[in-house]
């Protein structure tokens, strides 16, 4: 297996899949068709070196992920929301005067602080104060702190296990399963179809399940350290070594995505484990959607070209965003798109209109066609004829009237990898 980097998450009906500094959402729709947007994501830590540091880069990225996740959500929501339920209220007006074209940002600003703050209650004091029912029995307080961890672990997989029993939730675990299929099977140098998805594994080492159960045994482990007998400092230290728990925790998840040693399968153990709670087996529309918000964002096809490819050279790291367009690439989505909404982004309808519209080949000049091959569409079929300037037909038999080689770079949601292609 050879690490692609691409990551992802479930949405409502859905999956959200990164590649660098560009993200797919596929959703479902009500319809039964697949609408797929891709977007640009400005990443401050090609900006800022310090936020590249080891743990520091952790905690950035876990936060980055987050902000990605929450909007994602609250798109592939958009879809299935009952219209009567989406007519403004007073108190939205008055919202939407005041703070105007800032209002959704600050709702999801307001909504993450919201839920990081029930996080730390349930997992964090929760547990500590449970665990001081203790003191009059148990002197230690290594021991205490040992008992709290325990508590804090066991409240984690209680509330895993209570959510996978809930029908809404099954589906969402189900294009969990379907994500980390895809990934699987890109990985282990497949073609991404629905039959090879359907035979891949849906437990991966860099799932964000693993990163939760890191952060819970390595709070343990931290936390025995701590020795104060007040518990206002006892619980401020506890708040301050989060970050720090959590950049260890992203490490810890690195090197068991990149190294195939023992010791490496032996941590990423218990991770896979609980998986099997996180992922169910998804059904062949779910990898369907999968697959979309794969290829909207990734070349499978170049991956699979230097997969078995041992000469270093085949890969470099890269650090500029010049790849990417600066327009907002739209593949079956509406002119009107709004995810613009929640990511609070400026309203482009002509160059949306240039680049959401399929084009037939037979219309559109061909120049410096480096090749033309048959290929496999999206669920499989052939597809004849059909060719872009960037060498491969697309899964509708369109093209892209630009003439230009796109580089494409690998990189999981939490990290960068490697980058093949001409450059």
């Amino acid at each position: 297996m050879k690490p692609s980097g691409i990551g992802g998450q479930a949405v409502i009906e859905g999956i959200m899949m990164k590649n660098k500094n560009r993200y797919s959402i596929a959703v479902r729709k009500p319809n039964n068709e697949i609408e797929v947007v891709v977007k640009k994501h400005n990443n401050l830590s090609k900006r800022i070196k310090i936020l590249r540091l080891p743990i520091i880069r952790g905690v950035f990225n876990f936060i980055d992920s987050l902000v990605i996740g929450m909007s994602t959500l609250t798109y592939s929501a958009s879809f299935y929301e009952d219209p009567q339920e989406q007519a403004p209220t007073p108190a939205d007006k008055v919202a939407r005067s005041l703070f105007k074209d800032k209002l959704d940002s600050i709702v999801m600003a307001l909504t993450i602080i919201v839920a990081i703050v029930l996080a730390l209650g349930l997992f964090m004091a929760l547990p500590f104060y449970l665990s001081r029912l203790l003191s009059r029995f148990i002197v230690s307080d290594t021991l205490l702190n040992l008992f709290e961890g325990l508590i804090r672990l066991l409240i984690f997989l209680g509330y895993v296990t209570a959510i996978s029993l809930m029908n809404d939730i099954k589906r969402v675990y189900m294009y969990h399963g379907a994500e980390h299929k895809c990934i699987n099977c890109i990985e282990n140098g497949l073609e991404l179809n629905v039959k090879n998805v359907r035979a891949s594994s849906r437990q991966h080492r860099r799932c964000g399940t693993s990163f939760l159960l890191f952060v819970m045994l390595i709070s343990i482990i931290l936390f025995m350290f701590i020795k104060t007998d007040d518990p206002v400092r006892q619980m401020l230290y506890r708040l301050l070594l989060v970050p720090v728990v959590a950049g260890i925790s992203y490490e810890v998840l690195k090197l068991a995505g990149r190294s195939d040693n023992f010791l490496m399968k032996i941590i990423s153990a218990p991770g896979l484990l609980l998986q099997k709670l996180t992922t169910k087996e998804p059904d062949d529309d779910m990898i369907e959607v999968a697959i979309a918000a794969v290829e909207a964002v990734f070349d499978w096809r170049e991956f699979r070209s230097v997969y078995d490819d041992d000469d270093e050279d085949a890969f470099e790291f890269i650090d500029d965003d010049d790849d990417v367009p600066e327009y907002v690439e739209t593949f079956g989505a509406s002119v009107n798109d709004p995810m613009k909404e929640f990511l609070g982004e400026e309203e482009d309808s002509t160059i949306q209109e240039e680049y959401a519209e399929n084009i037939p080949v037979e219309n559109t000049p061909v120049e410096n066609t480096e090749e033309m091959y048959e290929q496999q569409n999206l669920f499989g079929t052939e597809n004849d004829g059909y060719v872009n300037p960037q060498g491969y037909a697309d899964t509708n038999g369109y093209m892209n009237p630009e003439n230009y080689t796109e580089q494409y770079v690998q990189t999981s949601l939490f990290d960068e990898e490697y980058q093949g292609g001409n450059q």
